[in-house]
C-alpha cells in the first residue's frame, strides 16, 4: 500500500526541536525497558533494542524530512557503519518516503512564481511519482514535452543546521563518539547538504558536467529548463528508464548488464580522473536503466556533487596504487599524510593501522589495478563486507573508535561504495581502464 500523503510538515526550529525531543525521550524510554527486563531475567537482547530504536528513529526522519533524512540515505549505504536494524530501516530512504499533499505542493509553487503549477504546466500531476529526503518528484508536460518537476520540501534548507545540532546527541550515543571528533566530518556533510537544497546550482552542475560527459558512449542526460526552475523548484526532461530493482525484474541480458555497468564505471572514471569531481550520490534512485541499444543509463540528481582538490586526487590515487600496497614506507608516509596515522600513536597502534589498510586497499583498490573486472561474481562484494565485520569486530580497532582520515574521504568513500553496490547488483563485467569516446 503507497504511503498517505503527509499534509503538514515541521519546518520551524521550535517545532523541529520538540519533534526531536519526543524520539530522545522514545529512545531512551526503549533503553530503560531493555535494561529492565535483562535486570529481572527477562528475555531483551541488544537486537530487539536495536530495532525498536530504529523504527523510532525512522519514523522520525521520515516525518521531519530534510537534512536528517538524508543522512540516514547515506548511513544505509554503508552498511557497516549501523547495526543491521538501522540500515534496514534507513535503507527506504533510497527509494522513497511518505509524499507531501497537493495543497504544500501548490503553495511551494504560489511561494515561488505566484502561480499554481496547473497555470505554469499544461499538465501537472498533484500526487508524487517519487518522494525521497530533500524533496519529491512530479510528472508535468508543456508544449508536447514529458517533464520531471522536483519540488523542495519547505523548510529545508533552513533547518540543515539547527537539525544537525539536534540530531547530533542521537548519533554519538548510537557511535559511541563525542562532538570533538567528528567535528570536521559533520562540516563537511553540512556543506553538502547546503549544496543540495540549492536548486539553481543542481541545474548549472547538472548541464556543466552532461556537456563536458556527452562523448562518453550510453549515457543519458535530462535537460534542464531555467524558466521553470528556482532555488526551490527544479523543472527537467522526463528521462526514459527503470531504477535498478524494476529493471533488474525484467531480466535483462548479460550483455545489457555489462553495457549498463561499463557506461556506470566509465563516467566516473571520467569525471574522477578528467573533471576532479564526482556525482557523489549513486544509490539506486538516481539512475534510469534501459535495455535499448544495448542498454542505455540515465543520470539524476547532480544536488551532491564532490569537488576534489588536487592534493586529495593525487593522495587517493597514490594509495590504490599497485606499488604503494607493496612499500610499507610508501604506505606509513601516505596514510600520515591522510591524517590515519598520527606521530602520537604507539608503535603498536601504527602496526596495526598499517596492516588494516594493506589488506582494505588491496581489496578495494582490486578494481582499478585489472584490465577487466566481473563485479558479477558476489565473492568480491561478500569480501568487502565481510572485512568490515572482521574490521568492527577487531578488539583493539573497536577501542579506537575516532574517525581518522581526510573529511574529503567520506564523499569520495560514499561514492566508491555505492558504485562498487551498484555494478555488483547489476551483475555487470566491464573492462576498468580508460573510458572508450565516441
Amino acid at each position: 500500500m503507497a504511503d498517505e500523503p503527509q499534509t503538514s510538515l515541521p519546518t520551524t526550529k521550535v517545532a523541529r526541536a520538540a519533534r526531536f525531543a519526543k524520539t530522545g525521550i522514545n529512545v531512551g524510554t526503549n533503553y530503560i525497558k531493555h535494561y529492565a527486563k535483562k535486570a529481572v531475567g527477562a528475555e531483551s537482547t541488544t537486537a530487539d533494542l536495536h530495532a525498536a530504536n530504529a523504527a523510532e528513529l525512522y519514523g522520525t526522519l521520515s516525518e521531519m524530512k530534510g537534512s536528517v533524512l538524508k543522512v540516514a540515505q547515506m548511513l544505509a549505504m554503508e552498511k557497516n557503519m549501523l547495526p543491521t536494524a538501522y540500515a534496514e530501516q534507513f535503507a527506504q530512504a533510497q527509494y522513497s518516503t511518505p509524499p507531501l499533499s497537493g495543497p504544500l505542493v501548490v503553495k511551494a509553487f504560489r511561494d515561488a512564481f505566484g502561480k499554481s503549477p496547473f497555470q505554469l504546466f499544461d499538465e501537472f500531476e498533484p500526487e508524487a511519482r517519487q518522494a525521497a529526503s530533500i524533496g519529491q518528484v512530479h510528472f508535468a508536460r508543456k508544449d508536447g514535452k514529458a517533464l520531471a518537476v522536483k519540488v523542495q520540501y519547505p523548510g529545508v534548507a533552513d533547518s540543515i543546521k539547527s537539525d544537525i545540532r539536534l540530531v547530533k546527541p542521537i548519533a554519538l550515543r548510537i557511535m559511541g563518539l563525542n562532538e570533538a571528533q567528528v567535528r570536521p566530518y559533520l562540516e563537511e556533510v553540512e556543506t553538502r547538504l547546503l549544496e543540495e537544497t540549492d536548486y539553481k546550482l543542481e541545474l548549472r552542475r547538472g548541464q556543466e558536467i552532461a556537456a563536458k560527459c556527452q562523448d562518453l558512449n550510453n549515457l543519458q542526460f535530462p535537460a534542464y529548463y531555467p524558466e521553470y526552475s528556482t532555488a526551490r523548484i527544479l523543472t527537467m526532461d522526463w528521462l526514459p528508464g527503470q531504477h535498478l530493482k524494476e529493471f533488474l525484474a525484467t531480466n535483462p541480458a548479460q550483455e545489457v548488464r555489462n553495457q549498463i555497468g561499463q557506461a556506470l564505471w566509465d563516467f566516473y572514471q571520467f569525471q574522477f580522473n578528467e573533471l576532479h569531481q564526482l556525482h557523489a550520490d549513486p544509490h539506486p534512485g538516481n539512475f534510469l536503466m534501459r535495455a535499448n541499444n544495448g542498454g542505455t543509463l540515465g543520470v539524476l540528481d547532480f544536488g551532491c556533487v564532490k569537488e576534489v582538490p588536487a592534493d586529495v586526487y593525487q593522495l587517493f590515487t597514490a594509495l590504490l596504487a599497485p606499488e604503494t600496497i607493496a612499500d610499507e614506507a610508501r604506505l606509513e608516509a601516505l596514510l600520515t599524510q591522510a591524517g590515519v596515522l598520527r606521530a602520537t600513536d604507539a608503535l603498536a597502534m601504527q602496526a596495526l593501522y598499517l596492516r588494516t589498510m594493506r589488506v582494505s586497499l588491496e581489496l578495494v583498490g582490486r578494481p582499478f589495478r585489472q584490465a577487466t573486472f566481473d563485479f558479477g561474481d558476489p565473492t568480491y562484494m561478500a569480501a568487502l563486507y565481510a572485512l568490515g565485520d572482521d574490521l568492527m569486530a577487531d578488539p583493539e580497532l573497536r577501542k579506537q573508535r575516532e574517525p581518522r582520515g581526510s573529511e574529503h574521504f567520506i564523499y569520495l568513500n560514499r561514492t566508491y561504495v555505492g558504485l562498487f553496490a551498484l555494478l555488483t547488483e547489476l551483475g555487470a563485467s566491464i573492462q576498468t581502464g580508460i573510458p572508450a569516446m565516441r
